[in-house]
């Protein structure tokens, strides 16, 4: 196969995992964002495709759904939900990938403990630009941004964390990218 056309289609490959992991979705009565497998998904994206193409397919996941495709959590999809209370997250997603993937092409995903610093350090990123984008979005300040976009979230997302280590060595295996 020619390598741009391998390169396609890790690329689509990854934003349709990062859609599929979108309807795993747990909607909380207090706050705006709901529990999703999407982090799972862009973490492992950036890992297994590196930077370029990590953040390529999750560009591609985050402009399918805002041209209105039902990719984003429940089956959402439009410009009003990408700009919405969590297009932080979203546009967090791309840069992640990009981050986890940089760090994975030093070797910092080899073991588990770089891995997880690695995938922390992605997870970080994503919660910075949410919880800013929250705040924005709502005026709230620091600590609600923080107690409705990061706090609810924070176990899930070290279980997440720690399945996309353990899953990463079986994707590189899956895909043959590396």
């Amino acid at each position: 196969m020619d390598a741009r056309v391998a390169t396609a289609v890790r690329v689509v490959a990854f934003a349709l995992l990062t859609a599929a992991c979108a309807q795993i979705r747990i909607q909380l009565g207090f706050t705006p964002v709901p529990i999703t497998g999407q982090t799972f998904a862009v973490l492992l994206t950036g890992a297994v495709l590196g930077a370029r193409e990590g953040a390529a397919s999750q560009l591609l996941y985050v402009a399918l759904g805002a041209i209105g495709l039902p990719f984003y959590a429940g089956g959402a999809g439009g410009w009003e939900v990408a700009t919405g209370a969590t297009g932080g997250y979203l546009v967090g997603f791309i840069l992640a990938a990009y981050v986890t993937g940089y760090l994975a092409e030093q070797r910092h995903d080899r073991r588990l403990a770089t891995s997880v610093g690695t995938f922390l350090t992605g997870n970080l990123i994503i919660y910075a630009l949410g919880i800013a984008w929250l705040m924005y979005t709502f005026s709230w300040g620091l600590a609600e941004g923080v107690e409705k976009g990061m706090a609810p979230f924070l176990i899930g997302d070290t279980i997440k964390i720690l399945l996309a280590a353990g899953a990463t060595p079986i994707a590189w295996r899956l895909v043959s990218s590396r």
